[in-house]
């Protein structure tokens, strides 16, 4: 029996399964209604602990396409959450007794990777958090995929909240593997976070420089898309920041609305955040540019070039469906896709002793802490930068203990190098690792 394959991430998908995956999409558009034998007696659960219209929608309508069920979840608020059940009991009911697969939506990062723990059935994450939404990205990049007929070698420019958009941060790390160029152009103050770049960085290759733009319709000198909310990965240079460049040509734009439903008060002031009309596009720059929007909108881009060719971002929305059509038939095992076995992605080891050193807030390690075992991903060992299994976020320590020799070393010791990564623990200072009977060890010795 193959293991279950989840798609938490857009790193669980191989490119050569992407690529496979917009073929059957591209199948499924011309005649959708012809396919409504593939999943019979199949049923998907939508569970949703955050609002949603067009992912849940798309889904269940994917669903129906195929000639499978959908049971909903939509209003978790009025559901047995509300009664304080934990995520975990509810994928472990849901998840096999209900269902044949879930699509979870939820407001903590590393939901959909908790929910995979306890379900015996695929996981589709439908978005965590301000983490990653990896079916929005597959919907991004098959759009791409149909109009460019390409994803590798284009230049991407993502702007907008590039710090709280899901789709930015999954989108940035797909673009990167197909091979295109990505560039930042970020509302100021809403930057992509430091360890989606670290990332980029560190496995990419990709070398961050500073950029700059003071109007949007000066992006387009050198890129190919531009998607206003993501990232541009894979080439020479990264763009992290929108000051002092000017771009040439653009293929794309993706645009992004503000996600203030992720900050604790709105920061944006509508006359301020950058906007895509019919002046911008207007630029010879971006003539040749398609406009793409993950939706909903708000005022990013004017209603005003909603008839403009270039603009696809409500045929981006419609092929949500085939795309996810191809998706739900694979996961289900109905057309052969997936690969027997999943991509191998960073080591990932639970933390055998101590606090959770997760810090963040949103962190499902720390909304749900009785059902978590807290665990460390490791992208690199040089430099040694721990990072959260769940949110991804960097690990905050300033010692790092070693469960067999009993002995702690200050994070910065090269003596934390020689550390099995599953016998590692994490301590914010000395006094939490001697509380757990850990001494001070020797600083090595250095090589003459």
């Amino acid at each position: 029996m193959s293991p279950i394959r989840h798609l938490v991430s857009i790193d669980d998908l191989s490119i050569a399964e992407m690529r496979r995956l917009f073929e059957r999409a591209r199948e499924f558009s011309v005649e959708p209604q012809s396919w409504s034998h593939l999943c019979r007696g199949r049923i998907s659960a939508s569970l949703f602990y955050e609002s949603s219209t067009r992912t849940r929608l798309s889904f269940e309508s994917a669903m129906l396409r195929l000639g499978g069920g959908v049971i909903t979840a939509a209003d978790m608020g009025n559901s047995s959450a509300s009664k304080g059940e934990s995520l975990a009991d509810t994928v472990r009911v849901v998840g096999g007794a209900y269902a044949d697969l879930v699509v979870l939506r939820h407001s903590s990062e590393g939901a959909a990777r908790l929910a995979t723990e306890y379900s015996s059935v695929p996981v589709i994450n439908g978005g965590d958090g301000s983490h990653e939404h990896p079916t929005q990205t597959l919907c991004d990049l098959y759009s791409l995929w149909v109009e460019r007929g390409r994803i590798e070698g284009l230049d991407v420019v993502l702007a907008g909240d590039l710090r709280y958009s899901r789709t930015i941060h999954s989108f940035a790390y797909a673009l990167a593997r197909f091979g295109a160029n990505v560039v930042c152009v970020p509302q100021p103050g809403f930057e992509m976070p430091e360890y989606v770049v670290r990332r980029l960085r560190e496995e990419f290759a990709i070398e961050p420089m500073r950029a700059n733009a003071s109007r949007l319709g000066e992006l387009a000198s050198t890129s190919d898309v531009v998607y206003l909310t993501p990232q541009k990965p894979h080439q020479l240079s990264l763009f992290t920041d929108a000051k002092g460049w000017k771009v040439g040509r653009v293929d794309a734009v993706y645009m992004t609305r503000p996600q203030t439903e992720r900050h604790p008060t709105d920061p944006s002031d509508p006359t301020s955040y950058m906007q895509l009309g019919k002046r911008a596009m207007s630029a010879d720059s971006l003539r040749d540019a398609v406009v793409m929007h993950p939706l909903p909108r708000r005022d990013e881009i004017s209603a005003d070039i909603d008839a403009d060719p270039r603009s696809i971002y409500f045929k981006q929305a419609a092929r949500g469906v085939p795309l996810r059509m191809a998706l739900l038939a694979a996961m289900l095992g109905e057309i052969e896709v997936l690969d027997p076995e999943q991509p191998r992605g960073a080591e990932v080891h639970p933390i055998p002793e101590g606090d959770n050193p997760c810090e963040a807030p949103s962190c499902i390690s720390r909304t749900e802490e009785r059902h978590v075992t807290p665990r460390v991903r490791f992208q690199g060992r040089a430099p040694h930068r721990p990072a959260c299994a769940f949110c991804s976020n960097d690990l905050t320590f300033a010692f790092v203990g070693c469960t067999t020799t009993r002995h702690y070393h200050a994070a910065d010791s090269p003596a934390v190098r020689q550390i099995r990564p599953d016998h590692q623990v994490f301590f914010p200072d000395a006094a939490a690792a001697e509380a757990l009977g850990f001494v001070r060890g020797a600083q090595p010795s250095p090589i003459a």
